[in-house]
């Protein structure tokens, strides 16, 4: 039993107790087993692999499980292997299959999403049907994968043209043909404005009992993005983390999370977070120990952002984890 669960279960108890005479309660639905989790992140989103960074090694799987990792999320752009029919590079395919293939053999769980669909993201409706062929390729050939250990995603942190209100519309026939070959694996869905915590509000999600929801945390942007050259303006370095302001900021969008399962009684996942190496290392353990423990107390998994490559957790030239960033996000717990 997760740490927190007695405290969310009278929480939701005094909510249900406050609802209008009549009100249905919300039907339950079990957290996804992630455990502790991390993202391969800036490794299959380039248009090369290796060309943000290094690419895969065979021995990272066992690396991370050691580690004291349950889970990887596998972020991949999908859109930039595709012909003009829209067939994915078997090449680039067959790589993805042996990534998952060496996660699984070190004892992960695996999450493979789509990234980086820019297309997407500024023409939702001309570009859905083709997120759909995407997936009907991915979940073709993974449908071998055990359900229990390997599932999908259908599009990251929808923002610009994506949002809540066209989403269930734009994601319904990716969806549809996950399971065409996937009849019951689950299947992640985030909502608008780069899944912030916030789009839980209004989130909508398709009419499938095997559908998880997720939300990312960034927050506060200025801490965790500071020096971003991606971002514009760039926020200024020097901003540190901890403040009561903080604080208050946190607990407030855990009421957030908190709030929306009573309301919906799905569990989400928080499947991004963590802070640039510009920051201070001792700043970005403190920020991932104080986001990590306050999502824990509520019974939702986290996935730290990212393993060695962007935001990292692990320093690949020295081989070792950076100092204090395992206990932080709580990895071996």
């Amino acid at each position: 039993m997760n740490l927190g669960t007695s405290a969310l279960a009278g929480a939701l108890a005094a909510l249900l107790m406050a609802a209008p005479a009549g009100a249905a309660a919300p039907s339950r639905t079990d957290a996804l087993p992630v455990g502790r989790c991390v993202n391969m992140g800036n490794h299959l989103e380039p248009p090369q692999e290796g060309a943000w960074g290094r690419a895969i090694a065979d021995d990272d799987f066992r690396i991370i499980a050691k580690g004291g990792f349950a889970t990887v999320r596998v972020p991949v752009r999908w859109s930039g292997h595709l012909d003009a029919v829209g067939t994915i590079d078997p090449a680039f395919l067959a790589r993805v299959k042996q990534v998952v293939s060496l996660a699984r053999a070190a004892g992960l769980n695996v999450i493979i999403d789509d990234h980086n669909f820019d297309a997407l993201m500024a023409q939702p409706e001309a570009n859905r049907d083709r997120l759909a062929l995407i997936w009907r390729q991915v979940a073709r050939a993974f449908a071998d994968a055990p359900r229990d250990h390997v599932w999908f995603e259908i599009e990251n942190e929808p923002h610009d043209k994506l949002g809540n209100a066209n989403l269930v519309a734009t994601l319904t026939p990716a969806l549809a043909a996950i399971r065409e070959s996937n009849p019951d694996r689950p299947v992640i869905i985030g909502g608008e404005f780069w899944s912030g915590v916030s789009s839980l509000a209004t989130l909508q999600l398709p009419d499938d009992p095997h559908v998880v929801p997720t939300f990312h945390y960034y927050e506060p942007f200025d801490f965790t993005h500071q020096g971003a050259t991606w971002v514009e303006p760039v926020r200024p370095l020097g901003r540190v983390y901890g403040s009561e302001a903080d604080k208050a900021m946190l607990a407030g969008d855990v009421a957030k999370v908190r709030a929306y399962i009573a309301r919906t009684g799905k569990t989400p996942l928080l499947g991004e977070f963590g802070a640039i190496d510009k920051a201070p290392l001792d700043q970005r353990t403190a920020y991932a120990r104080a986001v990590r423990t306050a999502f824990d107390a509520i019974g939702v998994a986290s996935c730290s952002w990212a393993y060695t490559n962007t935001f990292p957790l692990y320093h690949s030239k020295v081989k070792a984890w950076l100092p204090g960033m395992l206990d932080a996000v709580g990895a071996g717990h």
